[in-house]
């Protein structure tokens, strides 16, 4: 098997996209996963809960 400069280079775009794809599904699966939505909901409104007043 010749191993070349064009082998490499493919192979690295398969594999790199077929990275990105793989953890872009796991961010949206951990995202709408049931048991996350209270730590979701709970940052959704936390920043809002310390800001009550202006910078000093």
């Amino acid at each position: 098997m010749d191993v070349t400069h064009e082998t490499m280079l493919e192979l690295s775009k398969v594999w790199g996209l077929l990275y990105l794809i793989l953890f872009s599904i796991g961010v949206v699966v951990y995202t709408f996963w049931p048991s996350n939505r209270a730590r979701f909901d709970r940052a959704e409104t936390e920043i809002f809960d310390k800001d009550d007043t202006p910078w000093r």
